[in-house]
């Protein structure tokens, strides 16, 4: 099925796309000639491809996720002078809103 200037036209107008008629002629060629090779991907035997979700294989690098020792949140604020002692956690400088 080969598509028509006029396809392309009613495609580019639902696309919200302002074609120019000569913008129109480039293009509908160029499209039948996408859709001519998509065409011919369906022809290809592919009953013995696996599916795959990626063009490489993909492994994840990420280890497993074990707890560790670590510093309690006292010893975090107390290696910055600007913490709240009463709420237990660190002073910003507002940066939205307020006066």
């Amino acid at each position: 099925m080969a598509l028509t200037t006029e396809d392309v036209r009613k495609v580019g107008t639902l696309a919200r796309l302002a074609l120019s008629d000569d913008e129109i002629a480039t293009i509908t060629p160029q499209l039948n000639d996408l859709l001519d090779q998509f065409a011919r991907l369906q022809q290809l035997d592919t009953t013995q491809v696996a599916p795959t979700s990626h063009a490489v294989p993909v492994t994840a690098l990420l280890r497993d996720d074990e707890v560790k020792p670590s510093l309690s949140q006292a010893e975090v604020l107390t290696l910055t002078g600007h913490t709240d002692e009463i709420m237990g956690g660190f002073i910003v400088p507002q940066v939205l809103g307020g006066d």
